[in-house]
């Protein structure tokens, strides 16, 4: 093999309860992770010298940023640490997710890139020591290994996988508003206004909420005319802000009514990903 290729896809938070702060500068969490067909796209493979180019509409937003800070080359070195790899690697991440936006998106970069290093090297990409690795890069980026539905608790990292979603059309919009995680956790209340409930996903998804979105609105008022904007769409079975924002998402009974929301969207000058959940 010469290279391997992985999709990064967008990760969507179905729901989002903080339960309250812990004492190591996280968040007590329960969440419902869910994941898009579409992403960014992380392409590894054998090289004379270690590098990261950088490609698609929002590299730019990146190029700035250290090659050794980008969580990607952290998870490349990381990987090779653990696994005891001296081989260089030329990295290439074709960026389609916005920055910033609550998506999981540098998480899902860098799982992208322990899968893709997993399988150019023979490594099982459910290896334990490769979600020890992910939980070391940050709090979503083990969810974003795993790939699928699942039930996060504690930082997010505690994972148990659900039943998949089965394709259903889905809306992501951002109004084109970078929002930083530490302000909006920074402006969470405190409160702890109960326990993600029990049964099927989309059930519990909808008898949900978010806890971060009322902070994020604080951080970015842009929020609100997005969410007024999927809540009021013809055929939406769920509308929420993702994660910390400011993304937010919708899922729709049928591609028809997705397609309508998106071009809706996309007339505000709004970044729109129309796809698919898996």
């Amino acid at each position: 093999m010469t290279a391997i290729v992985e999709t990064a896809p967008a990760k969507i938070n179905l729901a989002l309860h903080v339960r309250r702060r812990r004492d190591d500068g996280y968040h007590e969490l329960q969440t419902l992770f869910a994941f898009c067909r579409d992403g960014d796209v992380v392409t590894v493979e054998r090289a004379d010298s270690n590098s990261l180019t950088l490609t698609g509409p929002f590299a730019a937003i990146l190029a700035g940023e250290a090659q050794d800070d980008n969580l990607v080359m952290r998870a490349a070195r990381g990987f090779c640490a653990r696994f005891g790899v001296s081989d260089a690697h030329a990295i290439t991440l074709d960026k389609h997710l916005p920055v910033a936006s609550g998506i999981g998106g540098g998480s899902a970069d860098a799982a992208a890139t322990l899968r893709a290093l997993a399988r150019l090297h023979g490594v099982a990409t459910d290896d334990p020591v490769l979600f020890s690795l992910a939980a070391a890069l940050g709090a979503d980026v083990p969810a974003c290994l795993l790939g699928q539905t699942a039930r996060g608790e504690g930082k997010g990292d505690a994972l148990q996988p659900l039943e998949p979603l089965g394709d259903r059309p889905a809306l992501l919009v951002n109004p084109r508003v970078g929002v930083s995680t530490a302000a909006v956790f920074a402006r969470w209340d405190g409160v702890d206004r109960g326990a993600l409930g029990q049964g099927g996903v989309m059930a519990v998804a909808a008898a949900g909420r978010n806890d971060l979105e009322p902070p994020a609105r604080a951080v970015a008022p842009q929020i609100d005319a997005v969410l007024a904007l999927l809540v009021s769409a013809r055929g939406v079975q769920l509308a929420r802000m993702s994660g910390s924002g400011a993304t937010c998402f919708a899922i729709f009974v049928d591609t028809d009514a997705r397609d309508a929301a998106a071009g809706a969207a996309r007339d505000q000058g709004w970044w729109v990903l129309p796809t698919f959940l898996r």
